[in-house]
């Protein structure tokens, strides 16, 4: 296995990187971003259902950063001696790879959702089918890092979280935390963009299916909900019960989720100042973080790796609400993937990372 630098003050050996599922919309953001970044250099970019094909033929916004370069078509040993192999593979293909790949390189991030529950057993209530290399599951650290670093730190496999679930936890957690909420009953309203569903056409997914139209999907099973309870037990030691329900809109990308909570009785008398306050402390040295009391956009994040809360209490349901949006694709995928992978190399965390949303 390579061993990582840790040299984080200095850019003038980069490190080496892979995408292992290039060709989907979290590789190719993860392209633009590591194409710009000034500590990583792409020496593998894979797409088996595109190998041979122009990247730019196929994401031409990416033309001036790849030039000629092709997808290449996976094999494990293409990726040996690389410090970081990034996966962004569907749901059931990556714990096929990881396991052939893992002692091959320095530290493998995965976006999909192979390694973010602790418990076998709950992927075939939840996903369908059975996990096929348990004994990784202890060994990933979760992705999240506002709330699993020093894990992060440590770890040479990191499961990056779902999109939904990290916008979910991080306007959740701060509360739990805090024990002003009870931890049984929260609900979740999500809205998301449709770039979450990935790039090849599913039938819920085309134009005149989406144009115009707002569906909730996953009604009482969606994927997310053990990952959103199992995170928000191991951060703040709650055991949370969440009844999650997101909602397509006719959007590319973005996240929008409302959650709500009773309050506890440590939580009777809080006040929509406290609450912000509970969010802006325990986030107050996070750089990706913004707590305001202007209600959150997904416009705001937009191509950003921010995420932007704020929280109301009412005083006439007793019900305490916490709203947060980011961009799907950056702080919900491949932002936060290379977020992950500069805390594993031991670089600044923010390198390579927008703060700022692209408006209008």
């Amino acid at each position: 296995m390579l061993f990582r630098m840790t040299d984080a003050g200095s850019h003038d050996s980069k490190r080496s990187a892979g995408i292992v599922g290039a060709s989907g919309y979290t590789g190719a953001e993860l392209m633009r971003l590591l194409t710009a970044h000034p500590a990583f250099d792409i020496k593998v970019a894979t797409g088996d259902s595109q190998a041979g094909q122009r990247i730019a033929d196929l994401y031409p916004s990416l033309a001036l950063a790849v030039g000629d370069r092709t997808f290449d078509p996976f094999s494990p040993d293409l990726v040996d001696g690389l410090d970081v192999v990034f996966c962004g593979l569907p749901h059931g293909v990556s714990m096929g790879v990881v396991p052939k790949i893992q002692e091959r390189v320095g530290a493998v991030i995965d976006l999909g959702s192979d390694f973010r529950l602790l418990d076998a057993s709950l992927y075939p209530e939840w996903y369908g089918e059975e996990h096929t290399c348990p004994e990784l599951l202890r060994s990933a650290a979760y992705g999240l890092p506002e709330l699993f670093r020093d894990d992060i730190r440590a770890a040479t496999l990191v499961a990056a979280t779902g999109c939904n679930a990290a916008t979910s936890i991080l306007a959740l957690a701060p509360l739990l935390a805090a024990g002003v909420v009870e931890p049984d009953g929260l609900i979740v309203n999500l809205v998301t963009g449709v770039s979450g569903a990935g790039r090849p056409p599913k039938e819920h997914t085309t134009f005149c299916t989406v144009d115009e139209n707002v569906t909730a999907y996953g009604l009482l099973t969606h994927r997310h909900t053990p990952e959103i309870e199992q995170a928000l037990n191991q951060a703040t030691g709650a055991p949370a019960s969440v009844l999650f329900t997101p909602h397509l809109a006719p959007l590319n990308r973005g996240i929008l989720a409302t959650c709500y909570g009773r309050p506890s009785d440590r939580g009777r008398a809080l006040s929509t100042e406290d609450a912000l306050e509970i969010l802006a402390g325990h986030y107050r040295s996070e750089p990706f973080v913004v707590v305001d009391e202007r209600s959150p956009s997904t416009k705001a994040v937009l191509g950003s790796n921010a995420v932007h809360l704020t929280a109301r209490v009412d005083p006439r349901t007793g019900l305490i609400m916490v709203i947060a949006a980011l961009d799907n694709l950056m702080k919900g995928a491949s932002g936060m993937a290379v977020q992950c992978a500069n805390i594993v190399c031991g670089l600044d965390e923010t390198v390579g990372l927008p703060t700022v949303g692209v408006y209008p």
